[in-house]
């Protein structure tokens, strides 16, 4: 017995403003609220929603819910399942709540499955610290809790993103499956078509694309060139039916029906015949990835290295490269990268929702400068005239927002790190970007901490030197001369440190309202 997985990613992003450099808009004086509207471009994101609402996702969802409908008695039924990003419900909510309903509509057949990913569809599980990432997982949680009554058992990172280390976080989440890339470097001869054990996990299973049998569709489907068009319903069945294993797992965006593939090629069709040619096999039932992972035991275990080893579903290189592959893809990464800590320290949920829009990965996949086939995929997609452009655009972008937060948040050129003592065993884990962030780790850090750096004036120096504060730094000094000890010094370097922001923050409070 086989079982047939249909999986569709679902995502839209929120693109950026296209002309926002070479239109002069950047350092502009702007309200706080209207920052969202000043980086990103609602028009276009609404008219390409739209677009593929009427071309793809209600056309695609109504021969869903007729099928799960007209098999729901039968032995065999149809299931699907769905991988949604955060953004793209979102989008739902902004540009059409009917849209929204007909996945509801989904979920409550009892035959659909939604996979968990990153809320913002990012690169966060590349990160060396695995705090966000973890953060916009649980966001994503959350969201199909409360938009879908879902709770997903199963992850997929985004693009199919993964590794040993990936994997080891996931399942410390409590999912009981991942997906990733059947790509042939990590099976070394072994089928896709069986779940395997990450090295280094107990109880996660991988469910691995077969890529092949999915392209056939997502790229290959409307390709008059190809020696096997048309792709009709019963002869892709036939394929299936003829690949050996546990489970088939097809992982196709869900834009292929309608979107990428215009309804006028049959693709509609072919999604509507395509359950019933599958079910005519006696061997074949479909099934969702939760399903699989409950009665299927894995076969072997497979090992994918974070260093160097990450896989994807991107490109022919199935790896990082397709956003990570070229210096201004590195550039912008980094830049959006080196803002968490003072993005998370401001304590503004505004600022920080931002940042996140910032750190979808279809931003960097605009920058992808190699040729060839993957390059007009990239070039598809893309709404830049170049990849040039999008990382202009995308560059002066997360600078004119970094200049905001530093404005916003009293930033320092250097970050304060506590330590106890001399050495990096004393490193109590707790830095400060931000004079608003120093406060909270007075108010937190470990006393012998402080006492350590007030007998070593290092609060002084950092506070002139790093800050350009003189008057903070003045006044620091005579906290340590006052010679207070324990939580009673704590208090008045406490109540130094948030009287000054405070000061400051009066002083650029018009900044921060049109800044």
């Amino acid at each position: 017995m086989t079982d047939i997985v249909f999986v569709f990613e679902v995502h839209q992003p929120h693109r950026l403003k296209r002309n926002f450099f070479w239109e002069n808009r950047i350092f502009q004086r702007v309200k706080k609220e209207e920052l969202f509207s000043y980086y990103f471009d609602q028009a276009v994101n609404r008219e390409v929603f739209e677009r593929t609402c009427k071309k793809c996702y209600f056309p695609s969802n109504q021969i869903l819910l007729d099928l799960i409908d007209k098999y729901k008695r039968e032995k065999k039924q149809v299931k699907v399942s769905f991988s949604i990003s955060g953004i793209f419900l979102e989008q739902c909510e902004l540009f059409n709540k009917d849209l929204l309903e007909s996945f509801k509509q989904l979920a409550e057949t009892g035959c659909v499955e939604f996979l968990s990913q990153t809320y913002y569809h990012s690169l966060t599980s590349l990160y060396p610290e695995r705090e966000e990432f973890i953060e916009q997982v649980k966001m994503h949680q959350q969201t199909m809790k409360d938009l879908l009554s879902y709770t997903p058992k199963v992850f997929e990172n985004t693009e199919l993103l993964y590794n040993n280390a990936i994997a080891k976080t996931i399942e410390k989440l409590g999912y009981q499956g991942i997906f990733t890339e059947g790509v042939e470097r990590i099976l070394h001869g072994k089928s896709p078509n069986y779940l395997y054990t990450p090295k280094g996990c107990k109880k996660l299973k991988v469910l691995l694309r077969n890529y092949r049998l999915t392209d056939d569709i997502g790229f290959r489907f409307s390709a008059r060139w190809w020696s096997e068009w048309p792709l009709t319903a019963d002869k892709y069945a036939s394929w299936l039916a003829a690949t050996s294993g546990q489970c088939v797992n097809i992982f196709p965006d869900y834009e292929t029906f309608g979107e990428h593939h215009w309804p006028e090629t049959g693709i509609h069709d072919f999604l509507k015949h395509l359950p019933r040619e599958i079910l005519k096999w006696g061997h074949l039932h479909m099934a969702t990835p939760y399903e699989v992972t409950e009665k299927c035991a894995p076969v072997e275990e497979i090992d994918v290295p974070e260093l160097g080893g990450t896989v994807s579903w991107a490109d022919l290189e199935r790896d990082a490269s397709c956003w990570l592959g070229n210096t201004m893809q590195w550039a912008y990464y980094t830049s959006v990268r080196s803002l968490e800590p003072l993005v998370k320290e401001t304590e503004d949920k505004d600022f920080l929702r931002i940042w996140r829009y910032f750190q979808t990965s279809d931003h960097l996949y605009y920058m992808f400068t190699s040729g060839g086939g993957p390059g007009e995929v990239h070039s598809y997609f893309s709404p830049f005239g170049s990849p040039v452009d999008a990382y202009v655009t995308a560059q002066s972008a997360i600078l004119d927002f970094e200049n905001r937060i530093r404005l916003a948040s009293i930033a320092a050129n250097e970050p304060f790190l506590f330590y106890t003592g001399i050495g990096e065993k004393h490193y109590t884990g707790t830095m400060a970007w931000t004079l608003k962030g120093f406060v909270r780790a007075l108010q937190k850090v470990n006393i012998k901490s402080i006492e350590f750096h007030n007998r070593r004036r290092d609060f002084e120096k950092w506070a002139k030197v790093s800050l350009l504060d003189e008057a903070l730094a003045k006044e620091l000094k005579k906290v340590r001369l006052s010679k207070l000890k324990g939580e009673k010094m704590r208090k008045s370097m406490v109540k130094v440190a948030e009287k000054r922001f405070m000061e400051l923050n009066q002083q650029t409070q018009a900044s921060t309202r049109y800044f």
